[in-house]
């Protein structure tokens, strides 16, 4: 299945996604590592298993194999963190905020690409994921590393339609399970 399959899937009412898809695959603001690595990121993100394998094959065309899998490491890392760190800062006690996390995150030292694109990742999967307390660090890693405020809202911008995407294909398969 392609992209273009993909949308076709999409209901009429869903058709700003279609059109928010075919416009964000073209984007230029990023790398070809930061716009796929950004769409392999947040299909994972978004769970539906069409948009990942979509999007997965259409990553391994555009990705090298360290960019693929720093991609999931961004994924798989952001799912652990944005569940922690929304909750120690979601709690307001400080005496969670500062207790260590005690949870190994050594991929974020070590991504084995680019630190601008993994963060860049960790930005969008966490605006899936809506931890706040994430997209502020990682909003300020990226300033610090040179990212312009359009490249960080391109990133979650992927993450919103790839998000949208995978929620209503879900909305579809559970409506026809139920007629």
């Amino acid at each position: 299945m392609s992209l273009d399959d993909l949308k076709e899937k999409l209901p009429d009412y869903a058709k700003d996604l279609k059109l928010n898809l075919s416009t964000l695959v073209q984007e230029e603001i990023l790398t070809t590592q930061q716009l796929w690595g950004t769409f392999l990121a947040t299909a994972l993100a978004g769970r539906n298993k069409q948009v990942i394998a979509v999007i997965a094959a259409e990553a391994q065309e555009h990705l090298s194999s360290e960019a693929l899998e720093a991609a999931k490491a961004a994924a798989a890392i952001m799912a652990m963190n944005n569940v922690y760190y929304k909750f120690t800062g979601m709690i307001g006690k400080d005496e969670y905020r500062t207790m260590p996390a005690k949870l190994r995150m050594n991929v974020i030292g070590k991504p084995g690409v680019d630190k601008a694109d993994f963060e860049l990742w960790s930005m969008a999967v966490s605006a899936v994921n809506g931890c706040k307390y994430c997209m502020l660090s990682h909003e300020k890693q990226l300033k610090d590393h040179g990212l312009s405020t359009e490249q960080i809202q391109t990133s979650v911008r992927i993450a919103a339609v790839v998000q949208a995407v995978s929620a209503i294909l879900d909305g579809v398969e559970a409506l026809s399970r139920d007629l």
